[in-house]
């Protein structure tokens, strides 16, 4: 099977042309898992697969590297513009992608023929528990309460998805912050309805820890999400923060 490695902000997957290169549905998870293994593998967050769409011009689908599938990656999805451009399966500079029912568009900038810079939008944060989604008595989960009963902490959370479910926790400093020892037990918390993966930001720079997946770096959706919490929170002056998020 042919593929390309590329990344976004370090961000990297594998990226088959679905069109051309077929695989079974229920083979891809397992064969995902393979190509993603750093040591015995090609190595990657993961993998996406470029497909032929009746709905739009194409369609990512997208897996993480435990081989579960994943719905929206902001590097992912840039890195899908660029592929389809340069390999000429596309001659357009405006292109729409959908992924796990989600309609993106995405602007092309070309020079000498090939795509320099992607510009994606990703849409409004979705502040709403239920659309999130997260389990909460209220509308919208903004700096509430999140207790951690293994580690004794309890730590005050905003919950907000742009595209997959973030928890934002803003901090006054997170170096030494353990995220290998505190993200699965984001990951595994009950009022989470699906399984989250622990990032965090220092002044919207990100190191992040993605579930069965090790680290990851500086994926655009966590990106956003604190800017967009920042005005909620009334805190444009404050740029630290710890980012819980099911990405990718």
């Amino acid at each position: 099977m042919k593929f390309t490695k590329m990344h976004g902000c370090g961000n990297d997957y594998v990226y088959i042309d679905g069109a051309k290169e077929k695989m079974a549905k229920e083979e891809k998870p397992e064969w995902v898992i393979k190509v993603s293994d750093r040591h015995f593998g090609i190595g990657s967050d993961g993998a996406i697969f470029i497909n032929p769409s009746a709905e739009a011009d194409f369609e990512m689908e997208m897996y993480n590297a435990d081989g579960s599938p994943s719905e929206m990656c902001g590097n992912g999805i840039r890195c899908v513009g660029k592929y389809v451009y340069d390999k000429g399966l596309t001659d357009k500079t405006r292109i729409s992608v959908i992924s796990g029912g989600q309609m993106k568009y995405l602007d092309l900038l070309i020079e000498n023929g090939r795509v320099s810079q992607v510009k994606v939008n990703m849409g409004a944060p979705i502040l709403r528990a239920k659309d999130v989604p997260v389990i909460s008595s209220k509308e919208e989960v903004i700096s509430e309460p999140i207790t951690i009963e293994e580690l004794g902490e309890t730590y005050k959370m905003t919950c907000v998805s742009m595209g997959n479910p973030h928890a934002v926790i803003f901090m006054d400093e997170v170096e030494g912050l353990d995220l290998e020892k505190i993200g699965p037990y984001f990951e595994n918390h009950h009022v989470f309805l699906v399984w989250t993966s622990l990032k965090e930001t220092r002044e919207i720079h990100h190191r992040g820890q993605k579930k069965e997946g090790g680290r990851i770096i500086a994926p655009p959706p966590p990106t956003q999400a604190p800017p967009s919490l920042h005005r909620q929170h009334g805190l444009w002056k404050v740029a630290h923060a710890a980012v819980f998020s099911a990405e990718d």
